[in-house]
């Protein structure tokens, strides 16, 4: 950890230069999931031509190594910096709730740069933030992304825990954060539906948490204007009551907000995760062949 915290003290542009040289390393020599990414971004991007394609790959690859550089400097990054490098817009849509005594469910995607998204909203907006992520089995990279992810007073949860903890403090007003576009586990409850050109598997828990229980939604739509700046802005994704409203209405409403994200800003998306290694049952008795685990 030390080690890391005195690099974390180098100027950004200088962990700029660190990132262009790992970038060429993990896409021309590593080649680091390039596969992953290539079929990924052909599914979703059937449309453009290869050479368009090849252009958002090499720029992701820019991205997510830039990520990991602003992701090392968060460490001792100064909330002023971070401030000025991840600006929130229309945050009142949040604050106001809170402040009203309610609960808020944010969804978000894994777009660049979710770290600096988190430090900026603790550190300069409020602090009643409870963030639920997922263990990383490593010891040593879970305690440094908890140390980054709660320097500013923000709390976090693990997945596991999330359902005894929010009966317990159900009744704090705060904003709960969820990252709904992860690829849930085999044996888990999940809602099959097209993302990106592809069947795919989703998580309905912030729905079922935000029905069931008659908090708001919100998204906040990411861009970046140019390098080491990014934008965040929030927008209601859904209100009660719920009464009247459809199945999977508000998971819907939350993979539509993504697509248009992830088109208006492509090489943002974590391309290299293996979003849709997971494959849907079929039935024996269906005309389509067995898909794989």
């Amino acid at each position: 950890m030390f080690l890391v915290r005195l690099i974390s003290h180098l100027p950004l542009g200088v962990l700029y230069l660190v990132s262009d040289a790992f970038c060429l390393l993990i896409y021309y020599i590593i080649g680091y999931r390039k596969q992953v990414v290539r079929e990924n971004l052909q599914y979703a991007f059937p449309e453009k031509s290869r050479k368009e394609r090849r252009a958002i790959e090499k720029q992701f690859y820019r991205n997510f190594t830039d990520s990991l550089a602003e992701t090392i400097k968060l460490l001792t990054m100064p909330n002023e910096m971070i401030a000025k490098r991840f600006t929130l817009l229309n945050a009142d849509i949040i604050t106001d709730r809170v402040k009203n005594g309610e609960i808020v469910v944010g969804m978000c995607g894994h777009f660049f740069n979710w770290e600096g998204h988190l430090l900026s909203y603790t550190g300069n907006v409020d602090k009643r933030c409870e963030t639920i992520y997922m263990k990383v089995n490593n010891t040593f990279f879970e305690k440094l992304m908890k140390t980054i992810r709660s320097r500013m007073g923000g709390d976090l949860t693990d997945r596991g825990a999330f359902q005894r903890k929010y009966l317990k403090n159900r009744n704090k007003n705060r904003l709960i954060v969820l990252a709904a576009d992860q690829r849930p586990n085999y044996l888990d409850i999940r809602y099959w539906t097209t993302f990106m050109n592809r069947e795919t598997a989703f998580y309905e828990g912030a729905e079922k948490l935000a029905k069931r229980f008659n908090h708001s939604v919100v998204y906040g739509e990411v861009s970046k204007p140019k390098r080491g700046h990014y934008e965040f802005k929030y927008q209601l994704l859904a209100s009660p009551p719920y009464g009247e409203s459809a199945a999977h209405s508000i998971t819907e409403a939350f993979i539509e907000l993504v697509e248009r994200n992830i088109k208006n800003q492509p090489s943002l998306y974590l391309w290299s995760h293996k979003r849709w290694k997971i494959k849907k049952s079929i039935k024996p008795n269906d005309s389509a062949p067995t898909a794989k685990s």
